[in-house]
């Protein structure tokens, strides 16, 4: 057994509002303590004891998340340092890779001319063409759809271009197929992501299914990912890892629906892997509940991960380390449906190392820094170790 490290990326749980949130709009928000507040005052049962024995209640004060004298791991925040809030934003950032400029964003729908094409090339046409919620514009124009066989395309605040069709009407593979079509068009307009979006049922009882897909921009810069897969060693990614990195550095990928799988599954390729980086993503929090604005299905589904983190915690050995963070905010008890610029915990787990209090970190990308350091990864990119000068 080699030196192995697993990084768990709760998808948008942050924990305060960033220095420079007045940018988007976004000073006062913080989805850690905001749930957390909601479920006392609404007098709910709360609480994420593993995750405090941790030293997630040192970082902030919330309801059912206390302070600990002496916790197990080391704890700490980061700061992002790119200019965006989205998913790939955030992951990149965590690898090293900081983008400088944010990806373009649509407010008013794409432009004529990429229209024109995606029409042209993918031989469909499409209605919607706006910024609107995913599970509001099916019901909108999901009878439409099924009517004319014309898919739906639509934006968010987010730099995604994204298409919905109902399983029945577009099959799978011709949605990807399409997909992949208007990621190619999509590079010239510096597009982060183009979505899949199936759905199933009936009019007024629409709803998404698991088989999305994700299409990311490539990489512009070597992460620290692609650096421990050119060293020889295994990236396995877990969840929608592989996407967002467009494959890129990673050797073998799972897929996963939704956190309970994908919590099953990350158990499941932590013992087979003998040697490198598991990368999970956990997407509920911000897919299911925090776009939708559910706080308390939020709060049960971190209370679900918390109940899992014994069982992934007592497979950590001496050679071994955690890595609990996340890749932007997403408040739901905050205005509109879309991420907030909020920084976020980093809670770091091995048996072999004293918990210290790793602090407030410029950027998201010492994480990376950290994973490569453990695996004795050569790294001169973005980021410090946690425990390196």
């Amino acid at each position: 057994m080699g030196r192995r490290a697993v990084v768990i990326v709760l998808d948008s749980v942050g924990i305060g509002y960033a220095d420079d949130a007045d940018k988007f709009n976004d000073v006062g928000a913080n989805t850690l303590v905001h749930i957390a507040e909601k479920f006392r005052d609404e007098k709910i049962p709360y609480g994420l004891p593993n995750m405090a024995s941790l030293g997630l209640g040192n970082l902030a004060s919330m309801p059912g998340v206390p302070r600990i004298l002496e916790p197990k791991g080391s704890f700490g925040i980061l700061k992002p340092k790119a200019p965006c809030k989205d998913t790939t934003c955030g992951h990149w950032e965590m690898m090293g890779i900081v983008l400088r400029e944010p990806f373009e964003t649509f407010p008013k729908g794409f432009p004529k001319e990429l229209l024109e094409r995606l029409e042209s090339e993918t031989g469909h046409e499409f209605i919607g063409n706006k910024v609107a919620s995913g599970t509001v514009i099916i019901e909108e124009l999901g009878k439409e759809h099924l009517e004319t066989g014309k898919l739906i395309l639509y934006t968010s605040a987010d730099s995604v271009l994204q298409i919905a069709a109902h399983e029945d009407k577009i099959p799978l593979e011709e949605l990807y197929r399409v997909c992949r079509i208007a990621r190619r068009i999509a590079d010239e307009y510096r597009i982060g992501r183009v979505i899949a979006r199936p759905f199933v049922g009936e009019p007024g009882s629409f709803r998404r299914t698991t088989n999305r897909h994700d299409y990311s921009f490539i990489p512009p810069e070597k992460g620290v990912q692609e650096a421990i897969s050119s060293a020889g060693r295994p990236v396995v990614g877990v969840g929608k890892i592989k996407d967002i990195f467009a494959g890129v550095g990673i050797t073998d990928s799972i897929s996963t629906a939704g956190n309970r799988d994908g919590m099953d599954k990350t158990l499941e390729a932590w013992g087979e892997l003998e040697d490198g980086l598991l990368f999970v993503n956990l997407v509920d929090f911000d897919m299911l509940y925090g776009h939708r604005r559910n706080w308390k299905g939020y709060g049960e589904a971190l209370m679900e991960f918390d109940r899992f983190l014994p069982d992934m915690l007592a497979e950590i050995g001496d050679d071994d380390l955690l890595l609990i963070t996340a890749d932007h905010g997403n408040d739901p008890t905050f205005r509109g449906t879309d991420h907030t610029r909020e920084n976020v915990p980093v809670l770091a787990y091995s048996p072999s190392m004293k918990p210290t209090d790793i602090g407030m970190r410029g950027t998201f990308a010492d994480l990376g820094a950290t994973v490569a350091w453990w695996l004795g990864i050569p790294w001169t990119g973005p980021g410090t170790a946690f425990w390196q000068a």
